[in-house]
């Protein structure tokens, strides 16, 4: 895996660097935001860790939106002094896909960059599908054929997680990491729990079953 670290306070940078690469990653430093903005956007990274207030014309703020705008959907964690709701928002907003206020664990950040490396990175569409199976993650309507099935917001996100991830088995523990928050207390037992909930929605009601347990690795959308 390969990192990406933005950060112009060099104690910190060479902190981050000496972690991460004890943790077995190959990782980038840049002290300024432009340097940076060149790195992120011409480059291959797994993650990125972005400073918001790197010196130069980009800031950190304007990397992201510029990787975004250039459908660089590398994982980005952006680092700030600035701890409010509203910046934390802006950030976010902004396109980052995580937030951590200065000043940190260390522990905490590496936590952080392993559970955004967790995460699949794609063009993120906006309908999914598996045969006649829909999901619009714009809209949030879910459909099988002409039936709009009606989920609730953790049935919905489970579903995203395994069309955005269909044909193969996903353990509990990896839909875990996926579908709930970082700090969730989620028992193993909790996914059984709503991939029922979601078969009694999406299969049980149609004679083509998508749902799909593979005995000793996990669950999967799969089309047979």
């Amino acid at each position: 895996m390969r990192v990406l670290i933005i950060e112009d306070e060099h104690k910190i940078a060479h902190a981050l660097r000496k972690a991460l690469q004890q943790d077995n990653y190959a990782v980038d430093v840049s002290y300024d935001g432009d340097d940076g903005y060149a790195m992120a956007t011409t480059e291959p990274y797994d993650a990125a860790i972005i400073d918001w207030m790197i010196p130069g014309e980009y800031n950190g703020i304007a990397i992201v939106k510029a990787m975004r705008k250039m459908k660089i959907h590398t994982p980005v964690l952006l680092l700030s002094a600035k701890g409010t709701i509203n910046d934390r928002t802006t950030g976010l907003d902004a396109g980052a896909d995580d937030y951590l206020v200065k000043p940190f664990a260390l522990e905490e950040l590496l936590a952080r960059v392993r559970a955004l490396l967790r995460r699949p990175v794609e063009v993120q569409q906006t309908i999914l599908t598996a045969g006649d199976l829909s999901l619009n993650t714009v809209t949030f309507v879910v459909k099988r054929g002409d039936k709009e099935i009606s989920l609730t917001g953790k049935e919905f996100a489970l579903l995203e997680y395994l069309l955005r991830n269909q044909d193969r088995p996903h353990t509990k523990d990896v839909i875990i990491s996926h579908v709930w928050d970082y700090n969730a207390d989620v028992l193993p037992n909790t996914v059984e729990v709503y991939m029922k909930y979601l078969r009694q929605k999406i299969d049980d009601p149609f004679d083509t079953k998508l749902l799909h347990t593979s005995r000793g690795f996990g669950y999967k959308i799969e089309v047979k």
